[in-house]
């Protein structure tokens, strides 16, 4: 027997839903290609650009044949998914909240960083970059309208990541960290979950509510493992395996082979050796970084690029200095933001190309090593 809701309960549910949709609400534009991507490149003074990916959305995962994929759909005339944009209050920017992966593939192509390869339909196409194609395609492809989504400035910043939350809710990685754990059984990966429990760690790294879900504080851990252990050319080789980024071309898979590689031996002086560069390289960034792993001091979450980049770089120039200390690394107006004394170059597409984590790496150990007393 169903029971029955009292009135007060109705109207309290009533008055909950009343308000939660007044803060989602949205309306429908339409905007060429050429205009997304030019206000996606373009910045202004303050080094802004108008529409941009936030801090909660993940790197740039997609691989080439992916990104080749969709700009083929478009020159096929394929109808390809909604853009969310949520417009924020006190800027007026755009901050995509679902689709940061076709913008940024729709900009490395017309910036001719994208070369297409493995298409099926448009082989033709193999080996083409923008600029080769005849101007009159150009002109076409630029412009192509794409629908938008657009979340008026009501929305906050709980109801973009929630949305997004929903909105990837159905999406699953190749063998994301939350897999791993089935999949790759040993003691190195009980290692890396262990870490990720760790208090300082929890502290200097907050996550957003969609990625704890996906175990991404373990995530972060090994990709300091693996990045620290491999740099710089970003490889290893075991008896029977070469782990190999450049190889691979996909951080997802190197991460797996990596946590293979370390599962078949994992010696209990390594595992000492590796809790101890883990825990050092933390209390330095605790007394180091004003921002600790974030980008901005106001930040509400943790970036992958900007985590890797400062533990690898932090673990890196603590081995060449183990008693590093370091002095006037930010002036006093930079302490809140980052941008001037210091700043880690973040790349907009091929985030997870070998030479350009490596340049990111590097800026951070050669600045503070800069910097040290």
């Amino acid at each position: 027997m169903i029971q029955a809701v009292k009135e007060d309960s109705i109207s309290v549910a009533e008055n909950q839903i009343e308000d939660r949709r007044q803060e989602i609400d949205y309306d429908t534009r339409e905007f060429t290609i050429e205009i997304i991507i030019n206000k996606y490149l373009e910045k202004d003074d303050d080094d802004l650009s108008e529409i941009y990916v936030p801090e909660y959305q993940r790197e740039f995962v997609w691989d080439i044949d992916r990104q080749s994929r969709l700009i083929e759909s478009i020159i096929l005339g394929l109808p390809i998914p909604l853009i969310f944009v949520a417009e924020i209050k006190e800027t007026g920017r755009l901050e995509i909240v679902d689709g940061s992966q076709r913008v940024r593939t729709l900009a490395a192509f017309m910036t001719n960083q994208l070369r297409l390869t493995n298409l099926k339909t448009l082989d033709s196409l193999n080996g083409f970059c923008f600029k080769h194609f005849a101007p009159s395609r150009q002109r076409k492809f630029k412009n192509t309208p794409i629908r938008m989504i657009v979340l008026s400035d009501k929305a906050d910043e709980r109801v973009r990541a929630d949305m997004f939350d929903r909105i990837n809710t159905s999406s699953v990685d190749l063998k994301p960290m939350e897999t791993r754990r089935g999949i790759y059984r040993g003691e190195f990966t009980d290692f890396v979950f262990e870490c990720a429990k760790n208090d300082i760690f929890v502290e200097l790294c907050p996550i957003y509510r969609y990625f704890q879900k996906r175990n991404e504080e373990a995530e972060l851990v090994l990709r300091f493992f693996a990045l620290a252990e491999t740099y710089p050319g970003f490889r290893l080789t075991d008896t029977q395996n070469l782990v190999d980024l450049e190889q691979t071309r996909s951080m997802t898979r190197f991460l797996d082979e990596y946590i293979m590689c370390k599962n078949k031996n994992f010696p209990s002086e390594e595992r000492r050796q590796k809790l101890r560069d883990f825990e050092v390289m933390l209390n330095f960034v605790s007394n180091t970084f004003p921002s600790k792993f974030k980008k901005y001091h106001h930040s509400s979450a943790t970036s992958r690029t900007y985590f890797e980049a400062i533990s690898v770089g932090s673990h890196l120039a603590l081995q060449e200095k183990l008693n590093l200390v370091v002095q006037d690394l930010w002036q006093s107006s930079d302490k809140d933001n980052q941008t001037n004394s210091f700043r880690v170059p973040i790349e907009r597409y091929d985030t997870h190309k070998p030479k350009n984590i490596r340049k990111r790496v590097d800026y951070v150990k050669e600045e503070l090593l800069r910097h040290s007393l």
